[in-house]
This record gives structure tokens, sequence and C-alpha cells, in this order.
């Protein structure tokens, strides 16, 4: 029925609150594409953002996923299990010391000739005396510079399997944040543990189409295969902005407050042209990628 493969694709929540439509929408198509292709798939709880994530929604995630009819080989991953694994990546890594606040990168990003959001270089080519001074002021403060990648490109093409080639912005980015509590940054952390996983499709949503550049970049730079890029459309409320707590009961448990887990499942079926299949099993034996909805799903 499905062609099969030896890959694996991964579903990758932040867990700093209950998934809500789009959020399982999403679910479930990395599932769909993974199981149609006869890929392994994964549970991974990307929680290394210690200020918003906590156990606690980690777990009402896990057990949503369960109720919707979902399922992963193996047990779920959590980032913060794998410190060593990104400090091992970044020592294979060219990096430098960046001193800047976020303001300072933000007002250094508009100006002139810069690209809006990224990284002007600032701290790139400051000398070993102006890197001892900046350090010791931090110090002061206790808190530790970031580390930046020290990139040779400027941009890096990746395949979508609904886009087509891609072309982004690479700049120098984050790979661990400072500060007085040095977190991992997003961008290391998931091509570290995509490949260790053996991820080679990923599937999000299409507000992360931006970084796929980078990643793909960071993933050749540390001899990982870059995967097979599936950014879907998202789920957007009636004035045409990103799904939220805002737009009423959009969470998987306020809607099972009033409706069956069968009710909510006939509704993002038919959010993916499917109208009336009513579990993921029935909803993977009909699944077509290539007639997924190219357009925003509106929330009403």
């Amino acid at each position: 029925m499905h062609s099969s493969t030896t890959g694996a694709g991964r579903y990758a929540p932040s867990p700093s609150g209950d998934l809500h439509f789009g959020n399982l929408r999403t679910a479930v198509l990395a599932w769909l594409f993974a199981r149609h292709t006869g890929r392994s798939f994964y549970l991974r709880i990307e929680d290394i953002d210690t200020q918003r994530s906590s156990l606690e929604s980690a777990h009402r995630q896990v057990a949503d996923l369960e109720q919707l009819g979902l399922d992963w080989d193996g047990e779920p991953t959590y980032q913060s299990d794998n410190s060593a694994a990104y400090q091992s990546a970044l020592d294979k890594l060219p990096t430098f010391e960046c001193f800047c606040s976020r303001k300072e990168i933000q007002e250094a990003s508009r100006a002139p000739h810069s690209i809006p959001g990224s990284y002007p270089g600032t701290c790139r080519d400051l000398s070993e005396a102006e890197r001892a001074q900046k350090r010791e002021e931090l110090k002061q403060q206790n808190r530790l510079p970031a580390l930046r990648l020290r990139a040779s490109v400027q941009e890096f093409t990746i395949h979508d399997t609904l886009l087509g080639e891609y072309t982004g912005a690479v700049d120098d980015f984050i790979l661990r944040r400072g500060g007085q509590a040095p977190d991992w940054a997003y961008n290391l952390a998931v091509v570290v543990d995509d490949g260790a996983q053996g991820i080679d499709q990923v599937v999000r949503g299409d507000d992360l189409l931006s970084s796929a550049p980078r990643q793909a970049y960071l993933a050749q730079l540390l001899g990982l295969p870059v995967p097979e890029y599936v950014h879907v459309p998202l789920v957007l409320n009636a004035e045409g902005r990103r799904l939220a707590k805002r737009d009423g009961a959009v969470t998987l448990r306020e809607m099972l407050s009033c409706a069956p887990v069968t009710a909510v499942v006939e509704k993002l079926s038919a959010s993916l042209g499917y109208p009336g299949v009513s579990t993921p099993a029935q909803l993977l034996e009909v699944f077509d990628p290539a007639a997924l909805p190219r357009e925003p799903f509106i929330w009403r």
C-alpha cells in the first residue's frame, strides 16, 4: 500500500502550553507523511527553552497526541537530556563569542544594506584585546557571552517536497545563548537531534521555512545528511493571523469538553481534504501527499 524507506520522521513540540488545533494538524501531517512512506516516527519534546518549558506541559502534550490516536516508535525523547551531544557538536564548529544585547542586534539589523533580522557581524572580527575587555564586562554582571557560528556562506538552498527549491539567508546564528543561565539554541539542538535519530524527513509549519537553510547548512558542516523538508500551511484565524488561544476553544482539551475525539479528528481530516474520516488510521489509508491543500486552513 505504501512505499517503504528506512528513514524517520518526527513531531517535536515545545512544552509551553496545551496543543491547539494548528499544532495537532501539523502533528497529524508529520505522522501521515512518515507512516505513508514506511518511515519510523518519533516524538521529541523540545524543552531547551528553560524559561518557557515545563514537564507538566510535556506530559499533557504526550497524552493529547495519544488520545488523538497517533503512535510513535520508542519513548518520547527530551532535548534537555542531550546537552553532552550539543557540546560535542559545538566543539567541532567554527564559532566566536558575541557580546551584543538583543536590543543592539535589532538596532544594527535595521541599518541600511543589512538583512532584516540577521546578525550584522558586530562581534565577528573583534581583536583579542577587545574580546577580553567585553568578557570582563560581562563577568562583572555574572553573565556569559553567546556563541555564534562563523558562517562561510550567506545563503543556502534546500529542497521542500511541497515548495521545491528554496534559497534563504544564512548569518552567524547563535549556537549557545549567553546570559546568566546559558541555553542551547534551537538551531543547533534540532540539527544534532535530527542527525542522532536518523531523521530524513522534517514536516513542520511553513512559518519555520526561513530557518531551514541555516539548519541544512549546519547539518552539512557537521557531516550530517540534510533532510527532506515538508513545510505545511498553518491554521489561521478569521483575521488571517496564526491561530492562538485568544481565538476561543482551540486546544484539544477544550474541544473535547463539548465533542468526542472522533469529531476533532473529523475536523482535522476535513482541513486536509478528507471529510468524514474519524480516525488517524483511516486517514492514513486515503492520504495522498500530492493532494494536500497548499493554502492555510482558516479556523472558524
